[in-house]
């Protein structure tokens, strides 16, 4: 190992959940690593709740970025890791996923001339109007270590142009996480007790990304939809409301239908219960898919595209965008799916690949012009 140190930079709540099982391994193993909350989705009382939940230690840095524009929420995070990464002045930064966190670490880094991992690497939804996925594939191609989760990654990060010696294929560290709290969940969440909620006969909702939830239009048919499923099989809806989701409610003036009980939002122990247990799930949510196909929740997906078509593939997960019918309909088909599809994410040991590789892994950047090691 010898004086390798590692800055970790996360900025929501499914980071700080994906990212876990690597934070875990570094303080098993001893190895120096500083995390960084960027605070990109601003809710310090929810974050600190899961970072205890997960059994991690508080981040060193909080640069409480909170809310804005893409751009200057990017401008603004770009600037302040710039300056912990000049400080720390790590081998390697680590960032997860595609969110504007991931962006700007990717650059702080590059910049600096630190090497990059990007942990869940060759994501893609083929649809550029997702600001996620123009974050993901910059982030790729910036990066000196990617982390694919299966190997429908690699390839696509293969098309890309991106050579073999860069790409690890590791697995998804969801898998870890899920397998590491998932009876954790069940023994200590009592979120089903205090919501009047049997295993099997309710089925949960998200929906919070931006390009459904600031739509009116979009926003109200996916409501509808759910409705109009609920309605035709007599069936309890179960959705936390994401603050996101909420603030846009109130602005936009929708009504949530009764059919639809609105909770307050889940930390990870009670909503990975709340998944577990759940008949269906209905959600826009990248993680939320990944979660469900591991648990064997059938999933019915509020998208026209996903980065995740391994669940598709398995048939754990159908896309069915925005109209009302198509959400009532798949849901009726998905209802009375067989629950007994593979899971195409790993065995959970991805957290270990992605460490071994690291500290002990060929280096990525040899033979390539730049990208030395500092």
């Amino acid at each position: 190992m010898g004086d390798t140190r590692f800055v970790t930079i996360l900025g929501t709540r499914p980071e700080i959940i994906k990212l876990s099982p690597i934070i875990r391994k570094f303080g098993d193993d001893n190895v120096p690593n500083a995390v960084i909350h960027t605070g990109q989705h601003y809710s310090e009382n929810l974050d600190a709740v899961f970072f205890e939940q997960l059994d991690l230690p508080p981040p060193e840095y909080n640069l409480d970025v909170g809310s804005g524009s893409h751009g200057r929420q990017t401008a603004e995070m770009l600037a302040r890791i710039e300056d912990v990464l000049a400080d720390e002045r790590p081998d390697a930064v680590l960032v997860q996923g595609d969110t504007n966190s991931v962006l700007a670490g990717a650059l702080a880094s590059a910049k600096l001339d630190v090497e990059l991992a990007h942990v869940e690497a060759g994501l893609r939804s083929f649809d550029r109007r997702m600001p996620e996925e123009v974050n993901r594939v910059l982030t790729d191609h910036a990066a000196d270590y990617l982390f694919a989760p299966t190997e429908q990654s690699k390839e696509y990060l293969r098309a890309e142009g991106i050579s073999d010696d860069r790409i690890f294929v590791t697995g998804n560290t969801i898998v870890d996480a899920v397998e590491q709290h998932r009876k954790l969940a069940a023994q200590r969440s009592t979120v089903l007790d205090e919501h009047d909620l049997i295993p099997g006969e309710f089925c949960l909702m998200t929906a919070h990304r931006a390009s459904n939830v600031d739509d009116p239009g979009r926003f109200a048919c996916i409501l509808d939809g759910v409705a109009s499923f609920a309605e035709e099989t007599d069936s309890d809806i179960v959705y936390p409301l994401h603050p996101r989701a909420e603030s846009m409610l109130a602005a936009h003036d929708l009504p949530v239908p009764d059919v639809i009980r609105v909770i307050e939002p889940q930390d990870f122990l009670d909503f990975l219960r709340l998944e577990s247990a759940s008949a269906l799930v209905f959600t826009d949510s990248g993680g939320v898919q990944e979660e469900a196909c591991i648990l064997n929740t059938p999933c019915v997906t509020m998208r026209t595209a996903t980065e995740r078509p391994e669940t598709l593939e398995v048939n754990a997960n159908v896309l069915v965008g925005t109209d009302p019918d198509r959400i009532r309909t798949a849901g009726e088909q998905m209802l009375s799916a067989t629950r007994d599809w593979p899971n195409p994410f790993g065995n959970g040991t991805a957290a270990e690949r992605i460490v071994d590789a690291l500290l002990n892994g060929d280096d990525p950047s040899d033979g390539r012009s730049g990208g030395t090691r500092p």
